[in-house]
C-alpha cells in the first residue's frame, strides 16, 4: 500500500483553528464533547451518553478527467458560478453530522483547490493531500493519512467523488445512519433499465443472462465504511496483483465477502460529471441545491450555538 509522505499533506493555517477531531494524534480528542448535565437527584448515577465517533468525509478530486477536457479539469469548472469541487465540499461542510473533511487532489489542481478552500472558509477541511494515478490510489492515500493521525477504528468514513456535486443531504445522513447497523454502505439508485450480462462470442458480444431488474442498482457515492473495515479491505487488496476495482464498495465486496453492504437511496441529482454533456445536465440541479444547503447551513449554525 502506497504511503503518503508528510510533505504532501497541506498544513492548514493555524489561525483558522483547523485541528482535526479525527486527525489528531490523540484519538480521544476526536470524540465530540458532550454537554455537561446536572447530577440526578436519585442515588443512582445517570447512564453516560454514548461517545460520538468522528464522521469523516473524503472528497476525491484527483482525477484528470481526460474524457471531459484535459486542459480544463472538471473539478474546477464552474456550475452556477461555483466550482464543482466547492459544491461537493459544501455538501459535507454544511451537514452538522460531518466532523471532518479530507480533500484528495492531483498536483495540477492542488494550488487552486487550496485557494478555494481558504476563500470559502470551509472550516471542516482538515487536510488537502495528493492522490495517485487511479481512484483507488487516492483512497489509499486518504486512508493512510487517517491511520497516521490515529483515527479511531470505529470512525465512520464517507468517500465521495467530487464530480458528483449535488449529492443530497438525505443520502449523506443515510450513510451515517446505516453504519450504526452495518460496517459498509453505498448510495445507489434502482435501475429503471433492464441490465444485460454479456459474454464474448468471437468479435461480438452476446447476452449471457438477464438478471431481475428489481435487484439491479446503479452505484453512486458517497460510499461509507467503518474505518477498520475499509482499511482492512485495502490491506487485503494490496496483496492481489490483479487488484483494479473502480470503486471502494467493490474492494469490500471482493476482499471481505462476509461483510454486508447496505443500500442507501440515491437521487437523480447525484449524477457524475464525465463529459461536457453531463455538465449541461447538472446545471438544472444547482438552484435547488443552493436552497437546501442554505437551510442546512443555518440549521448547523443554530445547533453549534446551542451546543
Amino acid at each position: 500500500m502506497r504511503e503518503e509522505s508528510q510533505e504532501s499533506q497541506h498544513d492548514r493555517q493555524p489561525d483558522r483553528a483547523r485541528q482535526s477531531q479525527a486527525c489528531d494524534a490523540d484519538p480521544q480528542e476526536a470524540v465530540q464533547s458532550q454537554p455537561a448535565t446536572e447530577p440526578a437527584e436519585s442515588a443512582a448515577e445517570p447512564a453516560a451518553a454514548p461517545a460520538q465517533v468522528p464522521v469523516v468525509a473524503v472528497v476525491l478530486a484527483a482525477g484528470f478527467g481526460t474524457r471531459f477536457d484535459a486542459r480544463n479539469p472538471k473539478q474546477l469548472v464552474a456550475v452556477a458560478n461555483k466550482p464543482v469541487v466547492c459544491w461537493s465540499i459544501e455538501a459535507f461542510e454544511y451537514d452538522p453530522r460531518i466532523t471532518d473533511i479530507v480533500v484528495v487532489v492531483n498536483p495540477q489542481v492542488r494550488d487552486e483547490v487550496e485557494r478555494l478552500v481558504d476563500e470559502g472558509g470551509y472550516a471542516k477541511v482538515r487536510a488537502i493531500i495528493e492522490g495517485g494515478a487511479e481512484r483507488v490510489d487516492s483512497t489509499e492515500s486518504a486512508l493512510q493519512m487517517l491511520a497516521d493521525f490515529g483515527i479511531p477504528q470505529d470512525a465512520k468514513v464517507l468517500i465521495h467523488d467530487s464530480v458528483r456535486p449535488f449529492v443530497e443531504r438525505s443520502s449523506i445522513d443515510g450513510c451515517i445512519d446505516a453504519l450504526d447497523e452495518f460496517d459498509a454502505a453505498t448510495v445507489a439508485m434502482a435501475s429503471t433499465d433492464t441490465i444485460l450480462v454479456t459474454e464474448d462470442l468471437g468479435d461480438r458480444k452476446v447476452v449471457h443472462a438477464v438478471p431481475d431488474r428489481s435487484d439491479m442498482f446503479r452505484a453512486q457515492t458517497p460510499q461509507a465504511f467503518r474505518f477498520k473495515t475499509i482499511r482492512h479491505a485495502y490491506e487485503l487488496a494490496a496483496q492481489d496483483p490483479d487488484f483494479h476495482p473502480t470503486d471502494d464498495t467493490r474492494v469490500v465486496v471482493d476482499y471481505l465477502p462476509d461483510t454486508r453492504v447496505a443500500i442507501v437511496a440515491g437521487s437523480e441529482s447525484n449524477m457524475k460529471i464525465t463529459t461536457q454533456d453531463d455538465l449541461e445536465m447538472v446545471k438544472r440541479f444547482a438552484f435547488e441545491a443552493t436552497r437546501k444547503r442554505a437551510i442546512d447551513r443555518v440549521q448547523g449554525m443554530v445547533r453549534s450555538g446551542e451546543a
